[in-house]
């Protein structure tokens, strides 16, 4: 099983876009998600802080900014 990770922050409306389609194609394809917060984890904010929300399917990026649903259902194998 696939699993999505979102890297975002809170009071972000590009992250809670994104939420919004990585727990709908989650749901439709069976993949696992998780959310990590980037203020939480200073590696995590010195690599992504210019590019949330990022989209990682297994630890590897996938998307920042948007996330395409058709796009990461083709990465899900759905």
């Amino acid at each position: 099983m696939k699993t999505v990770t979102l890297i975002g922050k809170p009071g972000c409306h590009l992250c809670d876009d994104a939420r919004e389609i990585i727990r709908r194609v989650c749901e439709e394809t069976g993949a696992a998600w998780e959310e990590k917060d980037i203020n939480q984890d200073p590696e995590l904010y010195r690599l992504y802080w210019e590019q949330i929300p990022v989209t990682l399917v297994d630890g590897a990026q996938h998307d920042f900014w948007r996330v395409d649903p058709g796009r990461l259902r083709k990465a899900l194998g759905g």
